[in-house]
């Protein structure tokens, strides 16, 4: 009671002094540069409660599975690297070895992993190692064999979650009488980690027209679970610039064999952006931000389209991360592939209705559920001014940058002069209206703020509480 009466109390007095009430604050900003990782497909990346990320990942070779860790996303980049495990001179897992992925289970390290024989390298089957060793980087590794499915066919991308204390494995097969390459399925783990059992549920067949350029295509599933529901992101097509991620979702309190209980997107939720120079991006995986608020996105593609030959011969698949953003229903936004370099950040209205700095037909808005979500990303550079100030860039627009004009806040390519430079360059400050927050003053008019009014983003002057409001902005 007492609780609820200050509450009150201070709703009345922020309403008296016209001083906008804040919302639900913004996740804050997981900011990284790209790429983490050089030469490294099918990322895969582990939060484990002793305070480490552990990240592995296929190598151009494939010829052995290695290891990093360390206390940051971004240290991974500068992590060393260690190889616990190489590929058999003879006989089974003796060629291709691909997509390895480790979990914790149980008090044990696994990795999962796919490969080939040596008389057979196209005979990819799905494996399993693991450790005791508390350090798995440093630890020895046993092999627990083959994950036997009901078909001894064509499988691989093997992946593990925990649903309702049930944990399952998801993975990617060639089903006889299917005519594709491969398809999804799901199956309940049996009494150890490298073995299944019941029956196993047949999640999805490439057939849309998105899943089927170059090949027929449906692999390197995972889940993200939020907000009621579970997502599976899957790669779809083949490995070159047509590959992309596509999305089946499944409310949480559905039986998961069910195959009516999932529903496929019907585009894909991810996929190549010649603007932002990324292409091909896919087999990814999903972590989460070190302050534990954001989801991360880990996924691989090329910095360019044009492969020489086959693309399984290509080496140069970088590893990336991104953060992951939702929607007001709850569902996961992925946005584009971001821009190689720093990851950018969206500007949150510090009260009243979330709302966001976006940009329609080049002029800088404020507005909800922004859609496409890279309308509403900026990478925060340093200024074009130089003066220690920052500048806007456009994330699906590089090269153009938030610059004020008569005012009002457009976005547009410079034209090299002096004035644009200043024109889009400002000064962070500590946030007018509230700490934790930031605020942008103007390099070329000082005592004007970046500002949200009528919908729309302008600079002004700022001289009560809800102008400081207005000008206050979190980072997110």
């Amino acid at each position: 009671m007492k609780t609820a009466f200050l509450r009150l109390a201070v709703l009345v007095l922020a309403v008296s002094a016209w001083i906008p009430v804040p919302q639900a604050s913004a996740t804050p900003a997981a900011r990284y540069t790209n790429p983490i990782a050089e030469r490294r497909a099918d990322p895969h990346v582990f939060k484990h409660t002793d305070g480490f990320y552990y990240f592995t990942a296929t190598v151009p070779e494939y010829d052995r599975i290695v290891l990093r860790r360390a206390t940051t996303i971004q240290g991974l980049a500068s992590a060393a690297e260690t190889v616990i495990w190489r590929k058999h001179s003879s006989g089974e897992m003796a060629a291709h070895i691909w997509a390895p992925e480790i979990h914790f289970i149980n008090g044990k390290w696994y990795v999962y992993f796919a490969a080939g024989r040596s008389d057979d390298v196209w005979r990819i089957r799905m494996y399993v190692l693991e450790s005791s060793s508390a350090d798995p980087v440093t630890g020895s590794w046993t092999e627990r064999g083959r994950i036997t499915t009901p078909w001894d066919t064509f499988s691989l991308d093997a992946s593990t979650f925990v649903h309702n204390n049930v944990r399952y494995l998801t993975w990617a097969q060639q089903e006889p009488g299917i005519s594709t390459n491969s398809n999804v399925y799901l199956a309940r783990m049996g009494s150890t980690p490298w073995t299944i059992t019941g029956s196993v549920t047949r999640l999805t067949v490439p057939a849309l027209s998105w899943e089927t350029r170059g090949y027929k295509v449906a692999e390197g599933p995972t889940v993200l679970q939020r907000n009621g529901k579970i997502f599976l992101t899957y790669s779809a097509s083949a490995t070159d610039a047509n590959y992309c991620l596509g999305m089946l979702t499944a409310p949480a309190s559905a039986d998961l064999l069910n195959p009516a209980s999932w529903t496929k997107s019907p585009s894909p939720v991810f996929a190549t952006n010649a603007a932002t120079g990324q292409y091909g991006p896919g087999h990814n995986s999903f972590t989460v931000s070190e302050d534990g608020t954001s989801d991360v996105m880990v996924y691989h593609d090329r910095n360019y389209r044009d492969i020489s030959g086959d693309p399984l011969n290509d080496p140069n698949r970088r590893t990336r991360v991104q953060k992951v953003h939702y929607r007001s229903d709850g569902t996961p936004d992925f946005g584009i592939p971001v821009p190689d370099g720093p990851t950018p950040v969206r500007l949150k209205t510090y009260a009243g209705p979330e709302r966001f700095v976006r940009h329609w037909e080049y002029r800088a808005r404020v507005e909800a559920n922004v859609s496409p979500l890279a309308d509403s990303q900026f990478k925060l550079v340093a200024g074009l001014a130089g003066s220690g100030t920052t500048s806007f860039e456009s994330t699906n627009f590089p090269g153009y940058h938030l610059r004020h004009r008569n005012n009002e806040l457009w976005v547009e390519r410079g034209d090299g002069s002096t004035l644009f430079r200043n024109d889009a360059s400002f000064t962070q400050r500590a946030g007018l209206a509230g700490s934790g927050a930031v605020s942008f003053e103007s390099l070329n008019f000082p005592g004007l703020y970046l500002r949200a009014a009528n919908g729309l983003l302008v600079l002004q002057a700022v001289s009560d509480a809800q102008g400081r409001a207005d000008a206050t902005f979190a980072l997110e």
